[in-house]
């Protein structure tokens, strides 16, 4: 049970793309968040509607120093509902723990990412992933 004032949400939702894609068709405040590398982003494709905000910056891999403030400027209200999505989870999972310690409340991971596990031949989104899953995507 949840009081006047309290967090909706203490804890990062997991969810799988489609469980994602029909909570985010579902509400107009939700933002979805990709935090791929720019070329990612822009190059393999990313999920319409996304707004870019790397966590890391391939190849090295290297913290993007500026992804708090650059949330808390896209996204200023911590109880906006934000989903999160990467490669295959991982990242987006690392970006929306420091979400939730900054004081957001309503967080989503998106589990297998845009592009998903990799199959036993290293090739991603032919076994799981946002892309996989025929969901809207473009590249740019």
């Amino acid at each position: 049970m949840h009081y006047e004032g309290e967090a909706e949400m203490t804890d990062i939702q997991k969810l799988d793309p489609a469980a994602a894609y029909a909570l985010l068709k579902g509400n107009a405040l939700a933002v979805l968040i990709d935090v791929r590398d720019p070329v990612e982003y822009s190059f393999v494709g990313h999920p319409v509607g996304a707004v870019n905000i790397p966590f890391k910056f391939a190849p090295s891999m290297t913290t993007n120093p500026d992804f708090l403030s650059l949330v808390q400027a896209a996204v200023p209200d911590e109880k906006t509902p934000i989903f999160l999505l990467c490669r295959s989870g991982q990242r987006s999972m690392a970006a929306a723990e420091i979400l939730l310690e900054s004081g957001y409340q309503q967080l989503t991971n998106i589990e297998e990412g845009f592009e998903g596990s990799m199959d036993g031949t290293k090739h991603r989104s032919t076994i799981n992933g946002w892309r996989f899953r025929g969901l809207p995507w473009e590249q740019s």
